[in-house]
């Protein structure tokens, strides 16, 4: 996968994440919100991964 492709997917699995846990908070489904913290934090992951390649591809 290239750093581009972590990124994007990161940063949509970031988004996805936050809105889980909108609507978890807003209903009161504290499970939905849990899922949604760590799908946020997986596309954090996901967008570090691709600076990762981004600076090896530089070197």
């Amino acid at each position: 996968m290239s750093s581009t492709s972590d990124k994007v997917k990161g940063m949509a699995n970031e988004v996805v994440g936050k809105v889980k846990q909108a609507v978890g908070k807003a209903t009161g489904n504290t499970e939905l919100e849990v899922k949604g913290k760590v799908q946020e934090k997986k596309g954090e992951a996901q967008q570090v991964v691709g600076d990762v390649k981004d600076a090896v591809s530089k070197d």
